[in-house]
């Protein structure tokens, strides 16, 4: 005969069952809430960093002058190729043509990305936290003027080594300088990578190129 007295439902004794799956999910429930919260500000962070510069930005007049400023760089390093004396100044000549011709693919790729045309109506340097005024002609910080590049084009022997390395260092200046003004007001990611390498490379060849240098030279 079954007993007249019967336990009470699990989920009734004392009071304490209910309780229990009641904070799981309450628990659960802040865990979802947190998570999604995470994800809105991932999100909305991500589409900040990934939307494209401006017309006006740092970022596209970077990309602009220092593509001009490269394309002379490499017309330099591939006379000091074709026609220095030193064999390490070939050699640096050669290297450094490869390397900012593909850096200056880089930054036209960039610009195309941006929906941004390759030059821009703003004055040159106009984007540098510091207002770098444009010397001679119109040039950037360090570029050398035609008459110069002209002077490179017709020297010979001894005097191409000795030009490139005078052309090169101011060049080079020029080139860390403007890279430092982009790091100083960008953060977006590329591009800060780019022009640290930037910097980096061209101390280095500055380095080298003084060491290179003759004695008063």
């Amino acid at each position: 005969m079954p007993s007249a007295i019967q336990e009470a439902p699990p989920t009734e004794r004392n009071g304490t069952e209910l309780s229990r799956p009641s904070r799981t999910l309450r628990y659960l429930t802040l865990v979802m809430a947190a998570v999604l919260l995470l994800g809105v500000g991932w999100t909305a962070a991500t589409l900040v960093s990934d939307r494209a510069p401006g017309e006006d930005s740092a970022e596209a007049g970077f990309a602009r002058d220092m593509s001009r400023h490269h394309a002379q760089a490499v017309e330099m390093a591939m006379i000091a190729y074709a026609k220095a004396q030193n064999p390490a100044i070939r050699q640096m000549g050669y290297d450094m043509a490869l390397t900012q011709q593909a850096q200056i693919g880089h930054m036209q790729r960039w610009l195309q990305e941006w929906e941004l045309l390759p030059t821009g109506s703003r004055p040159a340097m106009e984007w540098m936290p510091d207002a770098v005024p444009l010397g001679q002609d119109g040039l950037m910080p360090g570029m050398a003027t035609r008459e110069e590049i002209t002077q490179l084009h017709e020297a010979q022997g001894a005097e191409v080594d000795q030009l490139f390395i005078k052309l090169m260092i101011n060049h080079h200046l020029g080139g860390v300088h403007m890279a430092d003004g982009l790091l100083q007001v960008s953060d977006r990611a590329e591009v800060v990578r780019m022009a640290e390498a930037m910097k980096q490379t061209q101390q280095k060849e500055i380095n080298e190129l003084r060491r290179m240098a003759p004695a008063g030279g």
